[in-house]
């Protein structure tokens, strides 16, 4: 009697999966062989699309091996040009013009290697995509396709009589032929979709799945505003005799934060400096140490007045020691009780001096319940890469608590923030401290016009500033930020300065893993 036959031997396992950073290499390689002759991704596009949307992003894997895989982004269709172009709809490739609350998925790319051509894995990785767009309750699936086998046919026939050829099964087209067999129909043919597509005559057809499952969500529609209130704190150092008079502070400011119906409240850079004010050390370095004792206390204030108040705090900055170094840190208290945060990178002349403070190496993008943000503390706000890559990695508002000495050290945090306002279409804030602390070595004497900055457009504030201080006093500025706003001039304002860059002449390395 023969032995049960091993079926395990013969098995060849084929999975459908998400795409992951590890993959790729693999999948620059693929591309080659897919595309000869067309630009292919750069590593850093497809770092981008797992970035900003990972479940968008799958591959095919036959027994380990990449050997297909399409890419994808959520929009609103209705908000673009109808004779839009691959770089328009794709941010020239890197998607970060991704809406996660967007109606429609857009797909830009698929491959299969050639050699696994005919075992369906384009049909695999369509279905994939539908059914994600079922599980996300979509509307459709658009995807902008290349009509590769037109060069042959371009001396006698018009795109739209080229397509319609195709449509009637006369003429195979191995993508437009395709897409008709999985069930999407024509919408439109656009010209110069691709301007490396030669064989395709730079044309595409524009073409869409609708999904009959799709169920309108009364909570889902088209934002007029997305506005975020934030409170500055512009606070006053004053010599104070214990924690307990510097809680009161912070908790009044708090309270009046909430009571305006602010989704955050900004205070300065370092301010815990004033608890050094009632104790007599005259040492910078030992004084900084004995202020490092207050970290757990600072923690669960905030974390308290967060929750109680209902209110997301940018809790300034604190010096704190870990693993025997001291630094500079500013923390996100969000209003659910969960914490974050930002070490400061560039550490100044003053801090190296005297405090020894050392930096931090990780640029950070936060979640939170009005979308994701930044802290780049005061210096750091004066280095164009940090709010650069911030953008990139998706923040919408960057806050920089600063602590300033004079008028000119003052205008550094002021023009870099209103600058980085500017250049990468985002919102910042600043909030500093006033006042002096005249027996505190290093923090005696304090200058700030505590602001909200917003890009130079129409929609936008006149001179780009939504609301500022009045010039060294203690006070508050309350302001709207409207994130729906800043959202349609990335796509249509006077100037594009996200869409614009000339990525294929220089670019920001973030070494993330240094």
């Amino acid at each position: 009697m023969s032995e049960e036959l091993d079926l395990s031997k013969f098995e060849k396992k084929m999975i459908i999966r998400n795409i992951e950073e590890s993959d790729i290499d693999e999948l620059l390689k693929l591309q080659n062989k897919c595309f000869p002759g067309m630009t292919p991704w750069k590593r850093e596009h497809l770092e981008s699309h797992i970035e900003h949307f990972q479940d968008g992003q799958f591959c095919a894997e036959l027994e380990g091996k990449i050997i297909g895989s399409c890419s994808s982004l959520l929009i609103n269709f209705d908000e673009y040009d109808d004779r839009h172009t691959w770089d328009d709809i794709t941010d020239n490739g890197y998607i970060t013009n991704h809406n996660p609350d967007g109606y429609n998925m857009y797909g830009i790319e698929v491959m299969v290697h050639p050699n696994y051509r005919r075992m369906k894995i384009g049909h695999r990785l369509y279905e994939a995509r539908k059914d994600l767009a079922r599980r996300l309750n979509l509307k459709s699936i658009i995807i902008g396709g290349r009509i590769p086998n037109y060069y042959k046919y371009a001396d006698e026939l018009t795109p739209r009589e080229y397509v319609q050829q195709v449509t009637l099964h006369k003429i195979y087209d191995p993508v437009l032929s395709f897409q008709l067999l999985n069930e999407f129909t024509l919408m439109r043919i656009n010209p110069n979709y691709l301007s490396d597509d030669l064989a395709s005559y730079k044309y595409a057809t524009l073409m869409e799945w609708n999904n009959v499952d799709y169920q309108p969500n009364t909570k889902r529609y088209y934002k007029t505003s997305h506005p975020v209130r934030v409170c500055v704190v512009q606070y006053m150092m004053k010599q104070i005799n214990s924690f307990e008079e510097f809680a009161k502070q912070v908790e009044y400011y708090t309270d009046v934060a909430s009571d305006a119906g602010s989704d955050f409240a900004v205070f300065p850079e370092i301010f815990t400096t004033q608890l050094m004010s009632f104790h007599d050390e005259k040492v910078p370095s030992k004084a900084i140490q004995k202020l490092t004792e207050y970290t757990e206390e600072y923690i669960e204030l905030f974390t308290e007045l967060a929750v109680r108040y209902n209110v997301n705090i940018i809790g300034g900055s604190h010096v704190v020691e870990e693993e025997g170094r001291i630094y500079n840190i500013a923390y996100l208290f969000r209003r659910d009780g969960t914490i974050e945060k930002q070490y400061k990178l560039h550490i100044t002349p003053n801090e190296r001096k005297w405090w020894g403070i050392s930096r931090g190496d990780q640029v950070k993008v936060f979640n939170t319940d009005c979308g994701k943000i930044a802290i780049q503390i005061c210096y750091d706000i004066e280095f164009p890469e940090l709010a650069r890559i911030a953008t990139d990695k998706g923040a919408k508002i960057i806050f920089t608590p600063f602590c300033t000495e004079d008028r000119q050290g003052y205008l550094r945090v002021r023009y870099c923030a209103q600058a980085r306002a500017v250049e990468n279409q985002i919102y910042t804030v600043i909030a500093g401290t006033v006042g002096n602390l005249p027996q505190t070595e290093n923090m005696d004497i304090q200058y700030a016009q505590s602001a909200i900055f917003a890009p130079s457009d129409f929609e936008f504030a006149r001179d780009g500033i939504v609301v500022e201080c009045n010039p060294n006093i203690e006070m508050v500025a309350i302001g709207d930020v409207d994130l729906e706003i800043l959202r349609r001039q990335r796509q249509s304002g006077t100037v594009n300065q996200l869409k614009d860059r000339r990525k294929d002449i220089y670019s920001i390395n973030y070494k993330k893993n240094h």
